[in-house]
């Protein structure tokens, strides 16, 4: 929890129906107060009903003041919003994470459909590249023929179509250097993504399971007076600790979703039959690679890439694609979200 930044009031749903219900208590006030304002100055012609205007201001200073004070009302307004706020927007953050399984399970789906079909142009991609290497031995054959012959025109033309094929394959094993990147990526991306989907799957389990214990023992007025003697909120804690899943969740699946929907247009750009492909496609690969490290792939991300700059370790297009397993021993991702500092 230690690492964990909760997000501030304001910053949260409840807090935006919290400052649409604030200016509106202010406002109200204000006018309020304009209505009454002569009224209030003929009191305090009365003594009496002056000494009982500066009780009630007194009053009014050392809830400002009293910091105990403070926070209980402050809880309580924020508790009000968030409730007001439940009626039409969905806070629970164990019904968000419920979401994110259901829309991490379709994207899984939708990944492995990716997977074979970049699969499927890497073999095809392979093939168009050995048979240049191939067309290249067999004209610059011809073009040594040509020479012994003195058929200078036919030398010159099987030498210029070897320098072509040879011109056109540096630019084809660019794009499968970049396939290879996008190859072991996605793959990478779904073993940790399925992890991902289990990991949240069992704390949504044993989690909800803690809530409506937390929310069993800590009524509304126990967490009220719980913040009066300055003792902490457990209910506050674990929402803070599960909304911060939620964030992280929501910014992995965001970034699996970037990268699904980056590599899906750069397939697109790709046009094997002719050997040609969007410039702009490869850009927006290599600007990924050059960016800050992957949520979903951590440390691994840099290792994806020097795999694929590797020549002596070469992608089995024909293995099948690994099923991940949570190896055993494994401890849950989100464990430490609850561990205290």
């Amino acid at each position: 929890m230690s690492e964990i930044k909760p997000k501030s009031f304001w910053s949260r749903p409840e807090g935006k129906t919290g400052a649409i219900v604030m200016i509106g208590i202010l406002a109200a006030l204000g006018f309020g107060l304009i209505s009454v304002l002569p009224a209030l100055l003929a009191l305090m012609s009365n003594t009496l009903a002056l000494a009982a205007m500066v009780v009630v201001l007194a009053a009014l200073l050392f809830m400002v003041l009293d910091p105990r004070t403070r926070n209980l009302v402050w809880y309580m307004y924020k508790s009000t919003m968030r409730w007001l706020t439940g009626l039409f927007v969905q806070i629970d953050p164990i019904a968000i994470l419920k979401g994110y399984v259901d829309h991490l399970e379709k994207n899984l789906g939708d990944m492995v459909k990716q997977i074979n079909k970049l699969r499927g142009q890497m073999h095809k991609l392979r093939e168009i590249i050995h048979n240049n290497k191939k067309e290249i031995t067999s004209n610059l054959a011809l073009a040594s023929e040509a020479r012994d012959k003195k058929e200078d025109a036919q030398m010159i033309l099987k030498t210029r179509k070897a320098g072509r094929l040879q011109e056109s394959n540096v630019r084809l094993e660019e794009l499968a250097n970049k396939m290879e990147v996008l190859y072991r990526v996605l793959t990478k991306m779904r073993e940790n993504s399925t992890i991902l989907a289990e990991d949240i799957k069992d704390q949504v389990m044993v989690k909800e399971q803690e809530q409506k214990a937390i929310n069993a023992s800590n009524s509304a007025m126990r967490s009220a007076m719980s913040v009066l003697s300055g003792d902490p909120d457990k209910r506050a804690m674990f929402d803070a600790a599960m909304e911060a899943i939620t964030e992280d969740v929501a910014n992995k699946v965001g970034e699996m979703e970037n990268f699904m929907q980056m590599s899906s247009k750069f397939m697109e750009s790709i046009d094997l039959q002719n050997g040609i492909f969007e410039e702009e496609g490869m850009k927006m690969l290599e600007k990924w690679e050059k960016e800050g490290v992957s949520l979903l792939l951590g440390e691994e991300k840099q290792n994806i890439l020097l795999q694929a700059s590797d020549d002596n370790d070469v992608l089995d297009l024909n293995a099948p694609i690994r099923e991940p397993i949570r190896e055993a021993g494994h401890k849950n991702q989100y464990d430490s979200f609850f561990e205290a500092d």
